[in-house]
């Protein structure tokens, strides 16, 4: 059997440690990761090897040449352009006649292949993809297989809410060369979103293998290290150079002409390369120390790696760090934990790196100085930095100036050079602030900025396309904590911008190398004055006013404090309503409501619309995308209610088509509006995936049951002033008050609960609900939602706590609160193992 290595990689989260070389050349215990790979497979008895390049290929070429001196016969392989994985394989076609394997040149494993490669065998496989099992799923394939290994679903790099195993992706394949007739010649064409659901759909014999053994995707500088640790204590089975010596609580690994001095204190595991040397009294532990690297008299090292010609002078302390080649520490600097130093640097004596902190190449830190930046902001941002509501954090604590600068700056780096970008922001003078850092972040990318000021949500989206930005970002306190602050990044539709372009941002902004313009060419920012009337004209032409003046509405509308107060009353006044406006002012202490904070608005709101005989009642989020309805009787609708009432009065007064709804909305909605020719389309959560919905063909109305309704033909996002006008003008048509509209909906039973889960659990919880359920009928839309008859239960994982949700809908409530009670209880257990 041959063997496709896949060495194209450009090593982008591992900078600045890949700046100069190809991530497969990044030393690995004082060996290229590459020749680990190739090791396995010569181990393994696969000798004939092609290799793919296409970064810096001279680099890897010269290293290995033609193989020999490492036991294989190598030939490579060099795309023109990028052609995708699969396309980079299809394009070494002429080489692979046979069963082959492909395998990434920059993963640490020692799976058995030979094993993996029976498997193939005895299923006729045309392609098997080798699967582990992981703590965190996000960041790979997820599969699901049948008990034979048949692959029945998959999911690249899916969202928490997304994850339904923790059985992934390992990036090794085994083939059949038959599987290459489906990939198309010179053109981008990618394993895990091309090829594998074109395999799929066409029945071909798509089989996953789970291997046993070590492997680890060493993705980032933390994964970096931590492969370090597992080799140093053992966990992966990898050749190690040198010479092993064995104590009773050490095994050192002593390159040829390495020196080490009799009082050296050598602790744990630690790797010293060829003609390195550790000077008297200096104190190691579980490091390596690559070739020609110097450590001086009483210096410190613990939990580091240091690449070749590392100079540490005396006295020095390295804690957690990664040292590049060719750097010199300083006498008696200090490196705190996670700090990390490229290559050619110098680090001044008694100068200190604080903890996280990376120095890019050729950089000098003078004597004394200490360099001290947060560019990682602790446990919070590690997991992402995007979440259901953009980018959520404390603050001035969590979300600070500098903080906003950079994001912008990464931000601004996603776009082309000029772009214009619309900000915007709620009246708060925190949201101000960092308004203001985000902007200045965008300008030093070289994007122009459009800067609304205070504006509602809606209307900033409305205006996208108008203004000719690509983008935009609202920056607002959070309507729900008086701590929080959300930053909401929008497209050029002026919808929620989609989870591959946060993604990519994330890269960016960890990465930390994003593009900076000159000095001539920065950004330009301006003040335009946004066209209120053009808002409120859309508004006014999209909706049929005489219906609603017929009826002389008498309504109630509590506008939060919001900026919507300033824009609304005019479009309202057109309408012939009588309107009795509640907290119609800008107050930016009242931005945020604490749930008890809502209820009594709420219920205010509900004693003036009884008490003065109004017809039906509005409350407003302070970023006028949710609406909240109150009848005429002064009682609040539900969530569920509202939603099931709004889609009634749809499909009573539009045309036939699609609605929206996530998997979590009622089942009565079916019942509702099937027998007026309306279809209702289940989507994920997520906000924007009612977004992605409402943007379809077809669809005329969308939901997000929590109060947010979209009408695609204004516009494909959340709207609570066009919802308001919208309602106004169905209850007109439909010739039916809020009450009546509330009578025409059945009632069904739900009960809801939620189980503590820790991160690294999820993905196997979900592996094991899905396996437990598989003789039930089961829809996987998001999270998993198991239907007996009538009733159902959804149990989803919540995508920024570490929590299940468990909701379920029955005729009667008991039984509602019967299956809530079953599935905490299976969770319960299955979260504990």
């Amino acid at each position: 059997m041959r063997a496709v290595i896949m060495a194209g990689g450009f090593g982008t989260r591992l900078r600045p440690l890949s700046n100069n070389i190809p991530k497969p050349m990044v030393p690995m215990a004082n060996k290229p990761m590459m020749e680990h790979i190739v090791d396995l497979l010569r181990r393994h008895g696969i000798v004939d090897l092609i290799t793919l390049l296409h970064f810096q290929p001279e680099l890897i070429e010269g290293y290995f040449g033609d193989g020999s001196a490492f036991g294989v016969r190598m030939t490579y392989v060099a795309p023109t352009e990028d052609f995708g994985t699969a396309g980079a394989v299809k394009n070494a076609e002429s080489f692979l006649d046979a069963p082959f394997l492909v395998i990434s040149g920059d993963v640490l494993t020692d799976f058995d292949l030979a094993a993996a490669a029976a498997f193939h065998r005895e299923r006729r496989a045309d392609l098997t993809i080798v699967l582990t099992r992981v703590e965190n799923p996000l960041q790979y394939g997820v599969v699901i297989t049948e008990p034979d290994g048949r692959i029945v679903r998959f999911l690249e790099k899916p969202t928490w809410s997304e994850v339904f195993s923790d059985t992934v992706n390992t990036g090794i394949y085994l083939m059949d060369p038959s599987v290459l007739a489906l990939i198309p010649p010179r053109r981008e064409f990618d394993f895990s979103k091309d090829l594998f659901p074109l395999m799929m759909r066409e029945g071909k014999r798509l089989y996953g293998y789970v291997a046993e053994g070590y492997w680890r995707d060493v993705g980032d500088l933390l994964e970096y290290r931590v492969a370090h640790q597992h080799i140093l204590g053992g966990a992966v089975r990898v050749a190690i150079p040198g010479r092993k010596v064995e104590g009773a609580d050490r095994a050192v690994w002593l390159g040829e002409g390495s020196r080490v001095d009799f009082t050296a204190a050598l602790r744990g595991a630690v790797i010293v390369g060829r003609n390195a040397r550790v000077e008297g009294n200096a104190r190691i532990t579980n490091s390596v120390l690559g070739a020609g690297c110097v450590v001086e008299e009483g210096a410190s090292i613990s939990d580091s790696v240091l690449w070749d010609e590392v100079h540490v002078e005396a006295g020095a302390v390295l804690t957690e760090n990664v040292v590049g080649r060719g750097t010199r520490i300083g006498a008696r600097a200090s490196l705190f934990e996670g700090a990390l130093v490229s290559d050619g640097c110098v680090i001044g004596e008694d100068a200190t790196v604080k903890a996280d902190v990376k120095v890019w190449p050729q950089k000098v830190v003078e004597d004394g100085a200490t360099l001290a930046t947060s560019l990682i902001w602790g446990d919070r941002w590690s997991r992402s930095l995007f979440g259901a509501y953009g980018v959520t954090g404390l603050a001035n604590v969590e979300i600070t100036p500098e903080f906003a600068a950079k994001l912008g700056a990464a931000f601004g780096a996603s776009l082309r050079e000029h772009a214009v970008v619309c900000t915007s922001r709620d009246a708060h003078r925190t949201s101000r602030l960092v308004n203001r850092a985000l902007i200045c972040g965008l300008l030093s990318a070289g994007v122009n900025v459009h800067d609304l000021r205070v504006s509602p949500i809606p209307v900033v989206r409305y205006q996208m396309g108008r203004k000719g930005a690509v983008a935009g970002v609202h920056t607002r306190r959070s309507p729900y904590d008086p701590e929080l602050m959300d930053l909401k990044f929008f497209d050029e539709r002026g919808m929620d911008i989609s989870t591959s372009r946060e993604k990519g941002i994330e890269r960016l902004f960890f990465r930390e190398d994003f593009r900076r313009a000159t000095t001539d060419n920065t950004g330009t920012l301006s003040f335009p004055e946004y066209d209120i009337e053009y808002y409120q004209d859309g508004i006014l032409n999209f909706i049929n006013q005489q219906a609603i003046r017929s009826r002389s509405f008498k309504i109630v509308i509590d506008y939060a404090y919001s900026s919507a107060a300033t824009i609304f009353p005019a479009v309202l006044g057109k309408l012939g309503c009588e309107v009795i406006a509640l907290n119609a002012y800008i107050d930016e202490s009242r931005i945020t409501k604490t749930a008890e904070e809502f209820q009594r608005s709420l219920r205010q709101l509900g004693e003036i619309v009884r008490i003065l005989g109004a017809d039906l009642g509005f409350l407003l989020d302070t970023g006028a995308e949710k609406l909240f309805l109150v009848d005429n009787k002064g009682d609040h609708l539900a969530d569920d209610l509202a939603l099931a009432v709004v889609t009634l009065l749809v499909s009573r007064t539009q045309s036939p088509g699609i609605i929206g709804v996530p998997v979590t909305a009622s089942g009565i909605l079916e019942e509702l509006v099937g027998p007026q020719g309306f279809r209702i389309e289940r989507t994920k959560i997520a906000p924007r995936a009612q977004m992605a919905a409402a943007a379809a063909d077809g669809v005329v109305f969308a939901a997000d049951a929590f109060g947010g309704f979209i009408f695609p033909a204004f516009q494909p996002a959340f709207d609570a002033l066009l919802a308001v006008v919208k309602v106004l003008e169905m209850l007109a048509q439909s010739d039916l008050t809020i009450h009546e509209a509330i009578r025409l909906v059945p009632q069904r039973m739900r009960a809801r609960d939620q189980v503590p889960c820790p991160w690294e659990r999820k993905g196997a919880v979900m592996r094991t609900l899905i396996e437990a359920t598989q003789g039930e009928q089961v829809e996987l839309t998001d999270g998993v939602k198991v239907r007996r008859g009538s009733d159902w239960v959804l149990l989803y994982p919540d995508p920024d706590k570490p929590t299940f949700h468990i909701l379920a809908e029955t005729d009667v409530r008991i039984r509602a609160e019967a299956l809530v009670e079953e599935f905490r209880g299976r969770l319960r257990a299955w979260v504990a193992g």
